[in-house]
């Protein structure tokens, strides 16, 4: 019982953190530059994502099941289109650090940023990054289900979503304090080791699924927290995301200059 506990407890509490930096990252942006309008966009997006995870649980336990591929290709997309966008949100926060470069901004692109296009990109975003952590964390707790002890798996799991609330309102106490510039800093700072994250897990759930093909690296180790594969292919995306990040930086840190 306590193996099926700490597993389900685990399961959510990793799976669940990166959307929830994410998603609380994207609330804190919007109460800071005060563009409260947008906001129902980003709940519908995390809040659509679990009525969708729940639909999903439905048609996995007693529809259709999922199958191995089918489950890869769900993250290996998901992942590297959030990767996409998180890479222009995190280029675009960073180049607005400047608290002089923000008041500009509010004051020139305020109408056209809450335009109705802007703010479904913050519901699509939201809810691709929440539904993809909800897909997996499906198919590991179908998983755990089969093999009984249900009570123990849900107070694993309320367990996590606990942490993870405790997690969420720190998080969101402390972005309030926080100068608008360095909110920004770091807030693109994340957005960038997200992105970087994201890119790696993505190719590698493209590789089993048998999408993208494996060129083995043996000198480069397996740390699946950060998303670092030992496969060429999951190297250079990584590579190339930060090769992006950097030159976005470099660019944002000239024309402040």
């Amino acid at each position: 019982m306590i193996a099926e506990f700490v597993g389900a407890a685990t399961i959510l509490l990793r799976e669940g953190l990166e959307a929830l930096l994410i998603v609380v990252a994207m609330i804190a942006f919007l109460r800071k530059a005060e563009w409260m309008e947008a906001m129902p966009y980003v709940h519908a997006g995390w809040v659509g994502a679990l009525v969708a995870g729940v639909l999903t649980w439905v048609v996995a336990t007693w529809v259709i099941g999922i199958s191995g591929a089918s489950r890869e290709l769900t993250e290996g997309f998901g992942s590297v289109f959030a990767a996409v966008v998180l890479l222009s949100v995190g280029i675009w926060m960073h180049g607005k650090a400047q608290a002089d470069q923000w008041q500009r901004y509010i004051r020139e692109k305020m109408a056209k940023a809450l335009s109705g296009g802007s703010a479904w990109l913050l519901f699509g975003l939201a809810f691709i990054v929440v539904y993809r952590e909800v897909f997996e964390t499906i198919l590991f707790y179908a998983a755990l289900w089969t093999q009984g002890n249900g009570g123990t798996i849900l107070a694993g799991a309320l367990s996590a979503c606990a942490t993870l609330a405790v997690i969420a309102w720190a998080m969101l106490r402390f972005s309030r304090r926080l100068p608008i510039g360095k909110f920004f800093t770091y807030s693109s700072w994340l957005m960038a080791i997200l992105t970087v994250v994201l890119a790696g897990k993505g190719i590698a759930a493209l590789q089993e699924a048998g999408i993208v093909s494996i060129a083995p690296l043996r000198s480069v180790p397996r740390i699946s927290l950060v998303g670092l594969f030992p496969t060429a292919q999951t190297v250079v995306a990584q590579v190339l995301m930060i090769v992006a990040l950097a030159i976005g930086f470099a660019v944002n840190r000239r024309k402040s200059a």
